[in-house]
């Protein structure tokens, strides 16, 4: 066999009634999850978490803890897709809170987008024209209308700018902030303007096109610009403004007045926000330990805290079970071809750690195949840790 055809060669996974290996080869989490690889326990608290907010329009907080492995990143996608699928809410998603907030509220715009945000400032602009009944030839319900009305010259920008820009400002309590956003909406400047909001910082001269004075280029700036953010999404009837914050423990390699600075950012961006937010860190236990022995005002804010631990035995029957029933080629899922032994054996050599579980189970499952086995027995799992 040509090494062409090696690397073509498809395995039969209908051999257990299987569409494709369900298991990533590499254990990364998805965007929107279709398996949910946490605990129970966890799953409820984060809908008890968002839920509350969502529903009453009060900030609240949580905080998630593990190892690395047991899922914090997972947990966090997973309420990403839950928010966004579920509700009006929006939510930035920050890999990790680097050595500020400054760092963090970059991540969260990029995580957001630019198109997001011009999006939201042509709808802003729907509702100034709605709301003063500005005459247009189409009614102006939304970001596309206003695009399409501005297009086909229907409304002039230079009639609406003004007002939309002095609406906002009362509105955010940031005239910089308001009148980058509005500009967004300029061909010539909107690319200024995003870099302007996501933190990036601007020369002179390209500030000074759109009327904008600083930069946001400290953690209080960029404190207030969030808090602006949120109070434009309330102005424009979004439900919560979600912050998900991962890898939390790299603050550990902070130092102490950085890490300070950090902590007392979020901490003012909750003090700020009483409504209208929710922050959810991923956290490893022995630094949240510290945090919240060393920095009590920050730690007391968040309020909630849930932990993932190891799986167990029928933890990790149960999570097999729904990745094959998530690729199964038959309605009714099949019987677990993972035996008994082999089950064990994942819990003794994965030590309930889930990311390296998972990795197991898919070796293991091409292992049968290549063996043409009818089950997935304990030497497939003992031949995929030395795969």
């Amino acid at each position: 066999m040509t090494n062409s055809q090696t690397l073509q060669q498809k395995r039969d996974y209908e051999r257990f009634n299987l569409s494709q290996n369900p298991f990533p080869y590499s254990p990364v989490p998805d965007e929107a999850p279709v398996v949910f690889t946490g605990q129970d326990h966890v799953k409820s608290e984060l809908a008890n978490v968002l839920g509350t907010a969502i529903s009453t329009g009060k900030s609240n907080h949580l905080v998630i803890t593990g190892k690395y492995g047991n899922g914090k990143s997972h947990s966090l996608k997973h309420a990403k897709n839950m928010v966004q699928t579920s509700s009006d809410s929006i939510v930035g998603y920050v890999a990790q809170p680097g050595d500020s907030f400054l760092d963090i509220y970059h991540e969260f715009m990029y995580d957001l987008g630019h198109e997001f945000f011009q999006d939201l400032a042509h709808e802003y602009l729907a509702k100034v024209v709605s709301e003063h009944d500005i005459e247009t030839e189409r009614e102006i319900n939304g970001a596309d209308d206003m695009r399409a009305a501005i297009d086909n010259g229907e409304v002039i920008l230079s009639d609406i700018i003004p007002l939309a820009t002095r609406e906002l400002k009362d509105i955010s309590k940031f005239t910089d902030f308001s009148r980058a956003l509005v500009h967004l909406v300029y061909e010539e400047t909107s690319l200024y303007a995003w870099q302007w909001l996501s933190g990036e910082g601007l020369r002179y001269e390209q500030r000074k096109k759109m009327e904008i004075h600083t930069d946001i280029d400290d953690d209080s700036k960029a404190v207030k610009a969030f808090t602006s953010i949120k109070k434009l999404f309330q102005a424009l009837d979004y439900g919560v403004l979600c912050l998900f914050i991962d890898e939390f423990e790299s603050i550990a390699r902070l130092k102490p007045k950085k890490k300070q600075s950090v902590l007392n950012s979020l901490r003012h961006v909750m003090d700020r926000n009483p409504d209208g937010i929710s922050i959810l860190i991923a956290c490893a236990p022995e630094v949240w330990q510290d945090v919240m022995s060393e920095y009590h005002a920050f730690s007391e804010r968040i309020g909630n805290e849930v932990a993932l631990r190891p799986f167990d035995e029928d933890q990790i029957e149960s999570l097999i079970e729904d990745y094959l029933s998530a690729h199964s080629l038959e309605e009714d899922a099949s019987p677990n071809p993972y035996t008994e032994a082999a089950i064990q054996t994942l819990l003794k050599k994965g030590q309930g750690n889930i990311r390296r579980t998972i990795s197991l189970c898919g070796r293991a499952l091409d292992n049968a195949i290549d063996a043409e086995k009818t089950e997935i027995d304990q030497d497939c799992v003992e031949k995929a840790l030395s795969n």
